[in-house]
């Protein structure tokens, strides 16, 4: 079957005659530590670009070319049962005055699990003018960060099940999916695919 998006990409490589203007550069930066104090930490960062003079819509500044537009962040404290013990916002550039103190409204997050449910309830909690969107989107994949963060530390740790006594894990991914080969192996009594050796 032909991959649409491959072909797609084969035009292009094949169209010696294109050219492209850079509009916009945006970077996301996510990591995770372990700190001494036995908590652990995620901090992501957006950082965005432009090539060329930019005045803010509906305001007086000039960001000059290749300068941050936005170079704003997020750190989030929490510990192994992935409560959220504190939350820190950092700006180095921002297009208004107001936006340095967006941060501030993130301390509603202190107290809650990193769980099942974060996107809904950050978004729930910070959407429009509640707090800054940049903010908020970064947010948003900061809880998976903060989960591959602690994945090492928890690789012996018996699978967690649902209430039917199956592993959580299943059918959370597409790679997890009950019928594919990752749960054939690991948990084979849960297994819903094609067997080795079956029919079609």
């Amino acid at each position: 079957m032909k991959n649409p998006l491959a072909d797609a990409t084969d035009n292009l490589k094949s169209n010696d005659s294109l050219t492209r203007e850079e509009l916009h550069f945006r970077r996301i930066d996510m990591r995770g530590w372990r700190r001494s104090d036995g908590l652990f930490e995620v901090e992501g960062r957006v950082t965005d670009r432009k090539p060329h003079d930019f005045k803010v819509p509906n305001g007086t500044k000039v960001v000059q070319a290749n300068s941050a537009l936005h170079d704003m962040g997020v750190k989030l404290v929490f510990d192994d049962d992935m409560l959220v013990h504190d939350v820190f916002a950092f700006t180095d550039a921002a297009p208004y005055t107001d936006c340095l103190t967006a941060g501030e409204t993130l301390q509603t997050l202190k107290g809650m699990r990193i769980a099942a449910g974060w996107s809904a309830e950050v978004t729930r909690r910070l959407a429009g003018a509640n707090s800054c969107t940049h903010l908020m989107q970064l947010l948003i994949p900061m809880g998976t960060t903060a989960f591959q963060s602690l994945t090492t530390l928890r690789m012996d740790r018996p699978d967690a099940l649902n209430a039917e006594g199956q592993p959580k894990k299943i059918n959370s991914c597409y790679a997890y999916a009950a019928e594919r080969s990752i749960v054939m192996h690991k948990w084979p009594a849960f297994y819903t695919g094609k067997k080795p050796n079956e029919p079609a």
